[in-house]
């Protein structure tokens, strides 16, 4: 894994100096603190920090040129199948990395070689002959891309802070009042914005290519084009299927010249990947795991019990409230714009823990996604049906009176504007976030929009159930720029590699078209997924309910993290902004503190948006 920058301008040798493609390059040294590279004219230059897993001698390093001189690569991320690549391709390699095989692939067969290449990645080639850049972002959206591009000036980074070495860029920026609606309503900004109007999210499964014609980017891959009209309905043909894809892809992301562990919850999808690894691999595998000094969200026992069955080299790290205050403080230099997912602050503790034994891990992101584990596909699903459907304000209301804070806060689900944007509210209130009814009381009134998340789901080859458009959703948002986001920033803060072999660009298209009865059945979720892991580890160790990877963060809110809400959600601060009306602040906080303890994730919302305006004066 690494950190890779870049620009091409058509005309403007003053648009990024050396030094500016140095400090790009430098800032992203936590990335890849093995090497540095760059290549530099006054219209091109390319950067890399690099991370050595595979061929970690000095001849791996990048940016790398192809064997005729002509192209030039940078190249965040890793390639499973180059091997394969390598030997299709026939020629005498010098090195044993993917890099290698990247550009040549692409020397000998232009941009359709992207669809050979299996893992997860962004890509930046340059072609000194034609004077062209190509930029190539994996199908899913494993690897981050975000870039700049004015009409004349294009420039490309790993991560945000990177880009705003750039003076021209830094000096440009504007607070995208768009994406704080986003924010606000889904705790992270969907590509394709940023919390700044000039940077965006370079989209997954596509090709960008710069030249003195302009920027232009063209589709590869999408999830529309993989659904099919027909599913798999068999349970033993899809299990079976799935069983060796899985299987596959774990011998695959273990290709590693570096000690390498699993990160273990004790959940249905680390649980499997570690099982798989345990049963197949010869050495003693290093599993990690962190808990809570609070027992309710303390799961490590859960994780612990599986690691002594299959046998594996367990740590476990206790988290404490000190450790999780220290991340908080400095969250945002990691994240670089607005980030709600509090799950960041274990993810980085355990990523720091687990770098102090191994350089990769793998993880079980995608699992949720593709057999419906979560409990807003049973909304969905509910929420499309009589009486439900015709009778959402009746149910609300009757709701809204009950005792009970889970009821009340049920009944926010029933409040959604529109059937055209269910999915992104069905999303929202299971967070615990601001609807959009909410933010039309809460907002500046110009900083209310329309919501433009939804898409048409009746476009598809076949008619989609609840559950899988609120499934393609979520990975079309929630996993691409929250989920992989999240391990992205917290593994590679420390340097760890991060592999997450569920989002196999061939696991995801046999789930897409695995029937949904196989994936929810008898009201179990995610059935066929926990019936492969069964065959490793017996049943009964799962017989207990879902629990999420999360903090104690609304207890923390009542607590030690009191002073957030003192110190960014105070009239002064609230009033210089004029992002939200403090009387509503005012109220939701008084609101908490009496006993809607359901509404700390509104709050959270608040806090980490103004931490940010706050060490940002300068944006407008």
């Amino acid at each position: 894994m690494c950190g890779i920058t870049g620009f091409y301008t058509k005309n403007n040798p003053d648009f990024v100096s050396k030094q500016e493609l140095d400090l790009m390059t430098s800032c992203l040294v936590h990335r890849g603190p093995d090497a540095k590279g760059s290549f530099y004219t006054d219209l091109i230059g390319l950067g890399h920090q690099r991370l050595s897993i595979l061929d970690l001698s000095d001849d791996a390093n990048q940016p790398m040129e192809s064997h005729f001189m002509r192209y030039i690569c940078v190249y965040n991320g890793e390639v499973y199948n180059f091997k394969e690549i390598a030997n299709d391709l026939n020629i005498e390699f010098k090195t044993n990395t993917d890099t290698e095989v990247i550009i040549e692939a692409f020397a000998e067969w232009g941009i359709t070689f992207i669809n050979k290449l299996n893992g997860m990645f962004s890509i930046g080639i340059y072609d000194k002959q034609e004077q062209i850049l190509y930029i190539f972002r994996d199908r899913i959206g494993i690897k981050p891309l975000y870039y700049y591009w004015d009409g004349e000036n294009f420039a490309f980074a790993s991560e945000i802070k990177s880009l705003l070495q750039v003076k021209q860029i830094r000096e440009d920026k504007q607070l995208n009042n768009f994406a704080i609606y986003e924010f606000l309503h889904l705790g992270y900004i969907p590509e394709p914005n940023t919390i700044y109007s000039n940077i965006r999210k370079f989209p997954n499964g596509q090709i960008g290519i710069v030249s003195q014609n302009g920027f232009r980017l063209e589709s590869y891959w999408d999830i529309e084009g993989s659904i099919r009209r027909n599913l798999i309905s068999d349970f033993q043909e899809a299990k079976e299927r799935l069983h060796n894809l899985i299987k596959s892809s774990v011998s695959m992301s273990l290709l590693s010249d570096v000690p390498f562990g699993t990160f273990l919850s004790g959940g249905t999808d680390s649980s499997l990947l570690t099982a798989i690894v345990a049963k197949t691999h010869t050495q003693k595998l290093n599993t990690f795991s962190i808990g809570f000094e609070d027992p309710q969200f303390d799961e490590s026992k859960y994780a612990k019990k599986i690691a002594e069955y299959l046998g594996t080299n367990h740590q476990e790290y206790i988290v404490s409230e000190t450790d999780a205050k220290n991340i908080i403080l400095d969250m945002l230099d990691f994240y670089d714009e607005p980030f709600a997912d509090s799950s960041a602050i274990p993810t980085m503790i355990l990523s720091k823990f687990a770098k102090q034994s191994v350089g990769m891990v793998l993880s079980g992101d995608g699992g949720d996604e593709l057999f419906h584990g979560y409990g807003s596909y049973i909304w969905a699903r509910r929420l499309e049906k009589f009486p439900y459907r015709n009778f959402k304000n009746v149910f609300a209301k009757f709701l809204e009176i009950s005792p009970y804070n889970r009821d009340k806060r049920a009944a926010y689900l029933f409040k959604y504007k529109n059937k055209d944007t269910l999915k992104s509210h069905i999303f929202s209130q299971e967070q615990y976030f601001f609807s959009e009814k909410e933010l039309g009381k809460i907002l500046n009134p110009d900083l209310i929009f329309d919501n433009s998340l939804e898409q048409d789901y009746s476009n598809f080859v076949r008619k989609l159930t609840p559950e899988e458009a609120q499934a393609i959703f979520d990975l079309r948002y929630y996993l691409k720029d929250d989920l992989l986001v999240k391990i992205d920033r917290a593994s590679m803060r420390y340097g760890l590699e991060t592999r997450v072999p569920l989002l196999d660009h061939r696991i995801v298209e046999l789930a897409l078209n695995i029937d949904p009865k196989l994936k929810i059945s008898n009201n179990v979720s995610k059935f066929l997924l926990k019936e492969i892991l069964f065959e490793y580890i017996p049943k009964e160790f799962f017989d207990r309910p879902k629990s999420g990877f999360s903090i104690p963060l609304k207890k923390w809110l009542y607590t030690d993290l009191a002073f957030l809400i003192k110190d960014y959600l105070n009239e002064s601060v609230i009033n210089e902004f004029n992002i939200v009306e403090f009387s509503e602040v005012k109220k939701l906080v008084k609101e908490f503190r009496l006993g809607k303890d359901y509404l700390y994730n509104r709050l959270w919302l608040l806090i980490i948006l103004h931490k940010f305006l706050v060490k940002n004066k300068e944006l407008k």
